[in-house]
């Protein structure tokens, strides 16, 4: 039986408003959004989102301007969608830039917008997801916008370390559009349509005469390998969006919860002998610090961050059985894995999350120590190094070590030693822990030795063969107990299940203060 359905007014004309809502600035500007090979901030959403999952907020809301003719161009919504949904049925939050209303430009109901779901999210304890895709601020609101900005900024700074801030560049984002996501936890960006700069082109040829083109300024690529803005550089908006998923299933929602464990098709007991022959006879040879990674792991389960900055440390989340954690790993095949001022700043940052959101921190090291040079010393490498061992002298979670080959000078200390809170410190038969490399410790501790020597290098070879016998293995720490032990390669997946376990209710704390000082 047919039901026939009178004719609402005002049902039609709510109907009405949600679809001038829904076409932002326009199907004319679509059309330019989607020439540009970009989404509109409708179809972000509906990409990142579970399926009929996203509740919008603030489609009526318009801005307030009534200078420079702007009064006659007012377009719901007002350049900016905002709302709530799930991710795999787990809650975000989210804020999706419309280019095609004013470039995207923020204005003061614009922030408002943003700061409502932001608070909200506070409350709740959810992500904040935001999808970025602006000009900066509305210059016809002249100082209103930026206060607006302002407000964002300070509820960024709020939450930071509260609730995981997640933000997607996906177009030109200059001035006070690009502090908001500096300040947030992870930045991703997509290859030749995303950039972000404080100032553009123009006006860096104007000020110091560089000639420099948007991409080389601030496109994806430089701001994922020079600068170490961007966490991520994806091929396109759709990959970036799809890497925003699975990096949110890493962590809690917020920080009085713990991560998801996420049931495992990978045996815990698997112990895989590639390893035990993974690591060069000749210590000075390097290997991929990645298969080490790669074979304790969960099968498939290593999302590498910041891969293409400081790549002589690799950091990224992984699951042990399950179990979401950290991974902060020396990469002994790009400069020999020692630690810089951009490895220690990227691995510090990175360890200073995984504390926040009470992931646990596994370290691989293999470290000859700290780079040396004029350029790292005038830089700063002292109180850059430092953050990295602020970072992991701060952190409470359960913190796990395993040292494959080298550990050497201070380096060793700062890579979750035992002396700075590690919990569980393991060691493989060919871990050589020391002050320094056997040469360099030979040639300051025998020198006058080897100088009165009738063959100087054959002395030097015996030396270094017995300052290695006796220095470079893990026997002297595990003896003192800095090593709670050494355990042959094959059976470290077991060992780090089993040490996560053991750890799953550990309570440790620091001393009550406002804030510490970290070396900034």
């Amino acid at each position: 039986m047919k039901i026939d359905k009178k004719p609402n007014p005002l049902i039609e004309t709510l109907e009405r408003k949600r679809a001038e809502a829904k076409l932002g600035g326009g199907q004319e500007r679509i059309g330019k959004q989607h020439s540009k090979n970009k989404l509109t901030a409708r179809e972000r959403i509906d990409i990142l989102l579970d399926k009929k999952s996203f509740v919008e907020m603030d489609m009526f809301v318009k801005h307030r301007s009534h200078d420079f003719g702007m009064e006659e161009k007012r377009y719901p919504s007002d350049g900016v969608v905002t709302g709530y949904g799930t991710i795999d049925k787990r809650k975000v939050f989210v804020f999706s830039q419309d280019f095609t209303v004013f470039g995207g430009s923020l204005s003061e109901a614009f922030a408002e917008k943003i700061c409502k779901i932001m608070d909200m999210a506070m409350k709740v304890g959810a992500p904040v997801i935001g999808l970025n895709d602006s000009g900066g601020a509305r210059i016809q609101e002249g100082v209103v916008s930026l206060a607006g900005y302002a407000d964002i900024f300070l509820r960024n700074t709020l939450a930071s370390g509260v609730i995981p801030q997640i933000s997607a560049v996906l177009g030109p984002c200059a001035g006070g559009a690009v502090y908001s996501p500096a300040i947030t936890d992870f930045i991703l960006m997509a290859k030749k349509t995303s950039h972000m700069f404080v100032t553009g082109p123009n006006v860096v040829k104007t000020v110091t005469h560089e000639e420099v083109s948007m991409e080389n300024l601030g496109g994806a690529d430089t701001h994922a390998s020079k600068s170490g803005v961007s966490h991520f550089a994806c091929e396109n908006e759709v990959e970036v969006i799809q890497t925003i998923r699975r990096l949110i299933s890493y962590m809690p929602l917020n920080n009085m919860e713990d991560a998801p464990i996420i049931k495992s098709n990978d045996n815990p007991n698997r112990a895989d002998e590639k390893l035990d022959n993974l690591i060069p006879e000749n210590p000075n040879k390097p290997y991929d610090m990645h298969k080490v990674i790669e074979l304790v792991m969960d099968k498939n389960s290593f999302l590498e961050v910041h891969k293409d900055f400081a790549q002589n440390i690799i950091c990224g989340f992984a699951r042990l059985d399950g179990r979401s954690v950290g991974i902060v790993a020396n990469q002994p095949a790009h400069l020999a894995g020692v630690l810089d001022i951009d490895s220690s700043t990227k691995a510090g940052r990175f360890v200073r999350f995984l504390d926040a959101f009470n992931i646990p921190i596994i370290t691989f090291e293999d470290v000859p120590g700290f780079l040396p040079g004029t350029d790292q010393e005038w830089r700063g490498i002292i109180k850059n190094g430092a953050k990295l061992l602020y970072a992991y002298c701060e952190a409470t979670v359960p913190k796990i070590t395993v040292i494959t080959r080298k550990a050497y000078g201070g380096a060793y200390d700062v890579m979750s030693s035992k002396h700075i809170r590690g919990d569980l410190n393991f060691a493989w038969p060919t871990a050589e822990i020391a002050v320094m490399g056997p040469k360099g410790a030979v040639e300051i501790i025998w020198k006058k030795d080897i100088a009165n020597a009738n063959n100087p290098d054959k002395k030097m070879a015996e030396l270094v063969q017995k300052y290695r016998e006796k220095f470079a293995n893990p026997y002297i720490a595990a003896e003192r107990g800095y090593i709670d032990d050494v355990i042959e390669p094959h059976e470290t997946r077991f060992r780090l299940i089993s040490g996560l376990e053991l750890l799953s209710t550990k309570v440790d704390t620091n001393p009550k203060k406002k804030h510490g000082n970290i070396p900034l």
